[in-house]
């Protein structure tokens, strides 16, 4: 009995220990046969990383090949990560004397060093954000000498290194700011290294740790073609992460410049002008009588009506561009979003949206003609207009008696649009009217590109809005819950200062509350003069004004004329493109064109453009603003017979039309075509012939640049990339 026990737990045994060898045979099987391919290159992995050295950064020029944004040869300081890991301390003590030397906390020396992620790492940018076995930067633009000492001192500073290196800079060709224009750059995030793996299976360079890559303006826009390829170091690593040779090596590519069609001379007049037309309205009193105008902010932008190319676009607010160079504060990141500073980074030439006010005109003119009115008919000017039981006013309640309607563009009267919006909402079925298929304002507005973003090729882009029938419902939805909360609980926080605000704005509440989503005819008689909800930017009304210039073609606006090479080779070039034709007919265009001219001759921009020897076309505008000054606006073209350029610029709280912003056109036509007094001189125009340059700037075989002032270097004392050690 015991014999057959002890026999039974034998076998029990056996069978135990061959079932472990089968288990270990077909994992020896699985590892050694199956997976031997991937395993090995696991393996490899461990032995090999790469070092990535970034490309130098293609440039940004103007039309004429001045460097908007260039490269500049920077010493910079890097220390090897394998050094400090051999170190006893960690290295604590290389970076005391490092941060002595460099004259410089060594807390935020250390800093620099320490991987993001990583335990006891200070946040991005401080932190470094490349591969742990790559020399970190910890200060740029040293002091020659201190490189100096730092280089003839080995012993003291093992692992680091001073050598040349491309960073950006911007060189404000002739004071010139644009930095809504050109943007900036910034650290890559971890969620766009995930997202660039797919642009490596598409053949597109993909993303690195150590990439600055394009956050705003023509530097995000065009990112791609400016980043260039990166060169890559491949190198054995031990366990711990330190360098034990180089295996495989690429040169970094430079990446491509970028042609703007922004002319330096213009942008840097269109900035002027609207700094000094700011400047000047602030010392004028609102004729409103609200005190000193306000001017808070403005835009000026300058496009070619015959191809759509912006020349110029000013924004103000704004700020140093260079701000971000080498990493921006905290402090000064919530500066340029402060709205009570005016959110100097918003640009209002692509993103502000102001009411259109009378600018407005020159779409609701041809809408009216293709309902049915006269084009050559005569309309009483009254100073007002009853439309249903409320009297709607012109500006400053002038009358002007029976005029026709190049007269009634020429004084700006507002009463025979509202004549023509209302006597349409009527017949169009009045608030029972739920399409607005039939609205020739509305489908007007839209013909010409307003309520729709431009296409610009420009990362922030606003449409602006037309508040047709759809807008109104979709608003009352999103809004119907807090106009009814205000319609039972009022404004008690305004009425404390302002209570007659407040009774307007309980009402408001009210009516929104009850019957917010019907389309009144107040709305249409509004919309008529660009007031009541419209709001438009800059540049597409800059596109208005080009496509009746130039005979009715609405371009899609761009920036970029070409793609160049380091070497001058054309990569790409960026042809005009066609948005659509406007549904206006040949005449009434032609009338516009001759109404627009009688603005300036003789009507409401007559005082700022006397005695200017270019003939210039266009239309004042002043908005209205609920609890604000009036909006300045003025909309041009010019030469009238032969349209070259639309300038227009805004002015928030700016006053009228032609008290600011019709000056503001002056002065930039006056750079552009070179005025002095009341004559052109020739060799001072900006754009010679008052013409673009039809050429791309010259990029010679060794990358200088040849400019108007001379030739110009891309960067200077720069190594060759080939023999620069990874960064």
């Amino acid at each position: 009995m015991t014999r057959r026990r002890t026999d039974g737990r034998l076998l029990l045994v056996g069978v135990l220990v061959l079932s472990l060898l089968v288990t270990l045979v077909a994992r020896l099987f699985t590892v050694q046969v199956l997976g031997a391919e991937g395993y090995a290159a696991a393996a490899s992995t461990n032995r090999e990383r790469e070092i990535v050295t970034p490309a130098v950064r293609g440039l940004v020029l103007d039309d004429r090949g001045r460097p908007l944004v260039a490269n500049r040869s920077a010493l910079v300081v890097s220390v090897s990560r394998t050094t400090l890991l051999d170190s006893d301390d960690e290295g604590r003590a290389l970076i005391g004397r490092l941060a002595t030397v460099l004259g410089e906390p060594f807390d935020d020396v250390w800093g620099r060093t320490q991987l993001c992620g990583t335990k006891g790492a200070p946040r991005a940018p401080v932190c470094f954000n490349g591969a742990p076995y790559q020399p970190v930067p910890v200060a740029e633009d040293v002091d020659p000498k201190v490189a100096l000492q730092i280089m003839e001192r080995r012993e003291d500073f093992p692992g680091v290194t001073a050598e040349l290196q491309a960073v950006r800079t911007i060189p404000e060709p002739l004071g010139v700011n644009a930095a809504h224009l050109l943007g900036y750059l910034g650290p890559v995030t971890d969620a766009e290294l995930r997202a660039s793996s797919q642009a490596a299976r598409d053949g597109r360079a993909e993303l690195q740790r150590t990439d600055q890559i394009g956050r705003a303006g023509l530097e995000k826009q065009y990112d791609d073609a400016l980043r260039g390829t990166p060169g890559v170091q491949t190198v054995g690593v031990d366990i711990r992460g330190r360098i034990t040779g180089t295996l495989e090596q690429s040169a970094p590519v430079a990446g491509d410049h970028l042609v703007t069609s922004i002319d330096a001379e213009v942008q840097r007049a269109a900035e002027q002008a609207l700094a000094k037309g700011i400047a000047a309205a602030r010392e004028r009193q609102d004729p409103g009588g609200r005190g000193l105008l306000k001017a808070d902010s403005g835009a000026v932008v300058v496009l070619d009506v015959r191809t759509g190319q912006v020349v110029a676009m000013a924004s103000s607010p704004t700020y140093d561009p260079r701000v971000w160079l080498g990493g921006i504060t905290t402090k000064q990141l919530a500066r340029l979003s402060d709205a009570d500073a005016g959110t100097p980074l918003v640009s209002r030439a692509t993103q502000g949206q102001f009411p259109a006010a009378s600018t407005f005109k020159v779409i609701s003119l041809p809408a009216a003609v293709q309902s049915g009115y006269d084009l050559h008919g005569t309309y009483q000017c009254g100073s007002s207009y009853e439309v249903g039981d409320r009297a709607f006013h012109n500006y400053e309640s002038e009358a002007y008696g029976a005029i026709d309607l190049h007269r009634a563009i020429v004084v700006s009267c507002d009463t025979i649009f509202y004549k023509f919006a209302y006597e349409t909402w009527l017949r169009l079925g009045g608030q029972s009217a739920t399409s607005d298929s039939k609205d020739p304002f509305v489908a007007m507005a839209k013909a010409f590109g307003l309520g729709a973003k431009t296409g610009v090729d420009l990362p922030d882009d606003s449409s602006g809005r037309i508040p047709d029938r759809q807008w109104k419902q979709d608003y009352w939805k999103a809004t119907k819950a807090l106009s009814c909360k205000r319609a039972k609980t009022g404004y008690p926080e305004v009425e404390r200062d302002d209570p007659a605000r407040a009774r307007f704005l309980s009402q408001l509440a009210k009516e929104n509350c009850a019957s917010g989503y019907v389309f009144r005819a107040g709305d249409e008689a509004n919309f008529s003069i660009g007031q009541g909800d419209v709001t438009v930017t800059p540049l597409q009304m800059a596109l208005v004004y080009g496509a009746i210039a130039n005979g009715g073609t609405l371009w899609t606006p761009h920036v970029a004329k070409a793609v160049v090479a380091p070497d001058g080779r054309v990569v790409r070039r960026v042809q005009p493109d066609v948005a659509r034709k406007v549904p206006v007919r040949p005449e009434v265009l032609r009338f516009l064109r001759s109404a627009l001219r009688g603005v300036v001759t003789s009507g409401t921009a007559a005082g700022a453009f006397r005695g200017f020897p270019v003939a210039v076309a266009g239309k004042t505008g002043t908005g209205e603003v609920y609890g604000k000054q009036a909006t300045s606006w003025f909309s041009s073209y010019a030469p009238a017979k032969d349209p070259q350029y639309a300038v227009v610029a805004v002015v928030s709280q700016g006053g009228t039309g032609a008290g600011t912003s019709a000056g503001i056109v002056r002065d930039v036509y006056s750079a552009i075509y070179g005025v002095r007094g009341s004559k052109k001189v020739a060799e001072k125009a900006a754009l010679p012939g008052g013409r673009p340059p039809a050429k791309l700037p010259t990029v010679r075989a060794d990358g200088t640049i040849v400019t108007p002032e001379g030739p110009v270097a891309p960067t200077e004392g720069l190594p060759d990339a080939g023999t620069r050690s990874a960064r």
